[in-house]
């Protein structure tokens, strides 16, 4: 897990065309503004992510969604209603020299001044969980994000999950976990008191971000893990798929599996759970 660029993991030394930036940034409130940045700000809105005097760790790990994330935010400081403050930060886990200087050309190119520190959390993982890293290279990030933003003074940790990532998350509690659960757009953390995160890309789809991405040329990171990359028959992956097959079935699928855990009848649930305690429907079934 040494961090090596490899198959669809954004290429160094790529030779594509750039958008002038000008261009990048007046797409979003012009030609993506239905698609992305009304889904944006919808997000923002509905689950009250970020309010005046907030202080925003925003996580740029060169990726195509935390890098648009990120100029979302530029664009919701410059034309938004709310005051608030951003610290551009990105994390490197042990890239390899040439996907850490691709990170760094982009963001320059972007205008996103980013605050760059250091960990050894894939050296790290690789010896504690070198079949299956995933996982334990998600929560260590995670945990070091966390702390980076807590000492920067930052009272919300913002994360480029997409709409993707969500319906995706919550079919694979379903399918594999049995239960239903899903992403949700803002939490308290439990570990760093004070600390929120929050999700403003809530529900921007992939296909959108990544039509953006292409059109302006932005050679954007995947993952820089090669053993993630050798491992594309994971679960998500396969949900992936499972949800297009039933797209080309049911239009409006996607849509439905975003509402689905929004609609939960409390009355036709066999049992549930609530801040770690299990309860069954019979547990009330004598009240009335």
């Amino acid at each position: 897990m040494s961090g090596v660029a490899g198959p669809g993991l954004g290429n160094p030394c790529g030779d594509r065309q750039h958008s002038p930036l000008a261009e990048v940034e007046r797409s979003l409130i012009t030609k993506y503004r239905r698609p992305i940045y009304t889904k944006f700000t919808r997000a923002v809105r509905d689950f009250r992510l970020i309010e005046s005097g907030d202080r925003i760790a925003v996580a740029v790990s060169g990726g195509k969604d935390s890098m648009l994330m990120a100029k979302l935010l530029q664009e919701l400081q410059r034309h938004g209603n709310r005051r608030f403050e951003v610290e551009l930060i990105a994390m490197d886990p042990g890239f390899h020299p040439g996907v850490r200087q691709l990170l760094l050309d982009n963001c320059q190119w972007l205008k996103i001044p980013v605050t760059r520190f250091e960990s050894q959390i894939f050296s790290i993982v690789d010896k504690a969980a070198p079949e299956y890293p995933c996982y334990l290279c998600a929560r260590m990030r995670r945990g070091a994000l966390y702390a980076h933003a807590q000492r920067m003074g930052c009272n919300k940790l913002a994360l480029g999950h997409h709409f993707d990532d969500v319906i995706e998350t919550t079919l694979l509690n379903l399918f594999f976990n049995g239960g239903v659960k899903t992403m949700l757009p803002k939490l308290k953390s439990a570990n760093f008191p004070g600390l929120e995160l929050i999700r403003p890309m809530y529900f921007v789809p992939e296909k959108a971000i990544r039509k953006f991405t292409a059109e302006h040329g932005i050679e954007a990171l995947d993952c820089a893990c090669m053993v993630a990359a050798e491992k594309v028959g994971n679960k998500r992956y396969q949900v992936k798929e499972t949800i297009a097959y039933l797209k080309e079935r049911y239009p409006h699928v996607e849509q439905m599996i975003m509402k689905a855990p929004q609609n939960i009848n409390m009355d036709c649930v066999l049992g549930w759970q609530k801040e770690g305690r299990k309860y069954s429907y019979l547990d009330f079934y004598d009240e009335d």
